[in-house]
């Protein structure tokens, strides 16, 4: 098999080859350098795949496609299983029964390898895994034809082109993927199977703990609050286990009929029938007799009860609505690992996070704690969720149920009520608050009683915090979906902005973001007839990201003989001039305190140099753009001044003009309208192909789960948002492409794909290739496809 064919993508599979332009590449070839899900997320960048290749070339490459699925399945953080399950599903209805056969056991291989510990799946450990797994697998590649693949790519990696250019999709390439799978299931039907393949292979520190992890008992309880507690993610939560232990009242553990006492003194009462009185009581004084039987004082024996199981089983709900949100939600999630993780507590507890919809979890470890506590459901109110539990879910009468929830959330009149109607199953109800306050309430014969009442100390118990283990901060957990530079569209041109410059006719922004962005005036500037804003000029692109400039002082634009862009800084507060080559990042700067540079001097850019001019001052200072930054008094010259005039008053058009970005995105959902909803802003239509945000006035129908960044809806669907001001929706019907809207609460709106434009001009790139079309055609085609997909998917 040649590099092209092994490396093959196809139409309408799970996986394609695309391009970062931001990740240079080791090979030289900078194409086509990121294998990516579509609609899902990525899988790995070219350079890792192959060096994994290179570890699996002695024994052979297996199937490219198997080899992509195990390494999705084996990323830690957030991964969408079930958008990768929809792409196997869909192609075994599209091949027939014969592949149905094999996606199930395919499925279930993925579900074992994503569920295996941390520890398993990290660096050489995970190379072992992967060599362990493939070893002699079903339509493996040849040692000597895998070892001339790594050869040719070395030497041509270019030829990956080829690959990229998609082929149509055929039976044999999907059932050699799945059918991998399928047989490597009936290898390792379970993670307990992986692991023991391991242990004969390499020795891997804490490898006995990944089996045991899903049955953690109390046993190492202690150590795993330890863990919290030095966890700076996990700190908050872990502190407050312990106070809580110290001032619980709630009983810990159920015992059985047949653990209850039976005999000896523990078996006494002061409670009980005459025939049950011990024989010692008859012998007091008549008078002694009858104040001990009037005050309770007599000793009764008491009625033996066979052994037989405890027949109640212990649920903790945990409400995640977005009331529940921050510090409440940290005491709950403390409050139940007091409960599941208490000395004292034998009995096996499930907990459920209760959201839109009622989700099993598992507070093990702290991994699945920091997951959890990073997850928040968009509804107001657990209500629903709460009933479905008790009356569709959970129907049964032996269950000690725990509720946590905000103090506040009490107030909804639908939750007061779902909580009365299933008061004989909510044992437990518990409040928190944000100043650390808890409540326990307990549910006996139908009323609620107040057990007990607990203040925690928070500022206290938080104020001495973990600091960062070195190489934490790039842990893979609640790492934000990645956003491309620029996309088919302008971005919105924002108002705030450190500098605005005029280099060679176009016009650049230094913005707040330290970002060097370029926008435009439309040729409808000089038209007095148009007078709205998004007419006359235009959104910006993004030329370079992460600039380290502080803010404050002055600025200046220019390029070098070699093209790069360089940004001149005076600061006349520290007497400091400096410059900073924007692409390559040299930096210099010069203290001008001996120059005695009066007050009013300003920073300008004139024939392709700096100069720190005064108008009327007979000499000024001038700074050359190349090399480090030096400075030189020459005479003045009156063209800088004129020119400097010329460029501000070409700049004042573009003064106070910008854009309010909607940046700080909290819930996406769908109104009764079948309307895009944005926190609180609907995307609403005004007038013919004219669309925009306006303020919601109608009842959300559908939310979507916010993670991070990126917000899916039930039926897979996602949009991913940028706080630059625009949003990506990607639908999991794969006949919908991936289409943008801008994320503006001013004007009207634009919406595109990679090849088609509608909407605003002001969001349409100065040069583009894309094809313009009607708004109300684009929204039909692509947004309201979108959200009927949704909506039926509901249904």
């Amino acid at each position: 098999m040649e590099l092209e064919a092994y490396f093959q993508s196809y139409e309408g599979y799970f996986w394609e080859w695309t391009t970062d332009e931001d990740v240079p590449d080791p090979s030289g070839y900078h194409e086509n350098n990121l294998i990516s899900i579509p609609n899902v997320g990525a899988i790995a960048y070219r350079p890792y795949v192959i060096e994994v290749l290179k570890e699996l070339k002695d024994q052979g490459f297996p199937p490219f496609g198997a080899l992509l699925l195990v390494l999705y399945a084996l990323q830690d953080g957030y991964l969408n299983m079930d958008g990768v399950f929809y792409y196997l599903k869909k192609h075994s209805e599209s091949f027939g029964t014969e592949k149905k056969d094999d996606i199930e056991p395919a499925m279930r291989f993925l579900k074992n390898l994503n569920s295996l510990g941390s520890s398993v799946k990290k660096g050489q450990n995970k190379m072992v895994l992967l060599k362990t797994v493939f070893k002699n697998t079903h339509n493996i590649l040849s040692a000597g034809n895998s070892e001339l693949i790594i050869k040719v790519f070395e030497k041509r990696p270019y030829k990956i082109s080829a690959s990229a250019e998609k082929k149509p999709l055929t039976f044999s390439v999907v059932n050699n993927d799945i059918k991998v799978l399928a047989l490597l299931q009936n290898t390792f039907s379970t993670t307990e199977a992986i692991i023991e393949s391991l242990k004969s292979v390499v020795d891997i520190p804490g490898l006995e703990d990944e089996v045991v992890q899903e049955e953690t008992t109390v046993d190492n309880g202690k150590d795993f609050i330890q863990e919290l507690t030095e966890d700076p993610k996990t700190f908050q939560v872990g502190s407050l286990i312990k106070r809580i232990w110290s001032g619980l009242k709630i009983p810990m553990r159920h015992l059985s009929p047949g653990e209850q006492p039976i005999g000896g003194i523990s078996d006494m009462t002061n409670k009980g029938d005459f025939n049950r009185m011990l024989l010692s009581e008859f012998a007091n004084e008549d008078e002694v007799f009858m104040n001990r039987v009037a005050n309770h004082e007599a000793l009764y024996i008491q009625r033996e009860v066979p052994p037989e199981e405890n027949i109640f089983e212990r649920i903790i709900l945990i409400d995640t609505s977005l009331k529940n949100w921050g510090t409440p939600k940290v005491l709950a999630f403390a409050s139940a690992i007091a409960v599941i993780k208490h000395p004292k507590a034998h009995s096996e507890c499930k907990i459920f996070a209760l959201g839109q919809n009622i989700i099993p979890i598992s507070l093990n470890t702290t991994d699945e704690v920091i997951d959890h506590l990073n997850q928040v459901s968009p509804v107001l109110e657990v209500s629903q969720a709460l009933e479905k539990f008790f009356n569709e879910e959970h129907t049964e009468k032996e269950l000690e149920v725990f509720f946590i929830t905000n103090q506040e959330n009490l107030e909804h009149q639908k939750l007061q009520r779902v909580i009365h109607e299933n008061r004989d199953r909510l044992k437990f109800l518990v409040t928190t608050s944000s100043n650390g306050e808890l409540n326990f309430y307990k549910h006996h014969k139908g009323t609620r009683k107040h057990v007990q009442k607990m203040v925690l100390p928070l500022k206290e118990l938080w104020a001495n915090p973990p600091k960062h283990k070195q190489g934490q901060a790039g842990s893979g957990n609640g790492i934000k979906v990645l956003v491309p530079q620029n996309y088919p569209l302008l971005f919105p041109t924002p108002k705030d902005r450190m500098k605005t410059f005029l280099y060679e006719g176009e016009f650049y922004i230094l913005s707040n973001k330290k970002q060097l962005l370029k926008t435009y005036l439309s040729d409808n500037y000089y038209n007095r007839n148009i007078y709205q804003n998004t007419s006359i000029q235009r959104g910006c692109e993004v030329v370079l990201e992460d600039i380290s400039v502080k803010p404050g002082g002055q600025f200046s634009l220019t390029k070098n003989k070699s093209g790069d862009y360089i940004l001149a800084q005076y600061r006349p507060a520290r007497n400091i001039l400096s410059k900073l080559n924007l692409v390559t990042k040299e930096y210099s700067e010069l203290n001008l305190t001996g120059q005695n540079i009066p007050p009013g001097y300003r920073l300008l850019y004139f024939n392709k140099s700096f100069y720190l001019h005064e108008e009327h001052a007979p000499f000024v200072f001038k700074a050359g753009t190349e090399g480090n930054i030096s400075i030189e008094q020459v005479k003045n010259d009156d063209e800088i001044y004129r020119n400097d005039v010329k460029n501000e008053a070409e700049i004042n058009r573009l003064k106070d003009r910008g854009i309010k970005i909607l940046s700080n995105f909290t819930r996406i959902g769908i109104n009764a309208a079948d309307e895009l909803v944005v926190s609180k802003w609907a995307l609403t239509k005004h007038d013919e192909n004219a669309y925009s945000f306006d303020k919601n006035t109608e009842e959300i129908t559908v939310w979507s789960a916010q993670h991070k960044n990126k917000f899916t809806f039930g039926d897979g669907s996602e949009v991913v948002t940028d706080s630059r001001g625009m949003m990506t929706f990607m639908s999991s019907n794969k006949n919908i492409p991936a289409f943008y809207v801008p994320s503006t609460h001013y004007g009207y709106l634009a919406l595109a794909t990679e090849k088609e434009f509608g909407g605003s001009e002001y969001y349409l790139p100065k040069e583009t290739k894309l094809k313009v079309r009607e708004m109300d055609d684009m929204y039909s085609d692509y947004m309201d496809a979108f959200i009927k997909h949704i909506l039926e998917y509901g249904a």
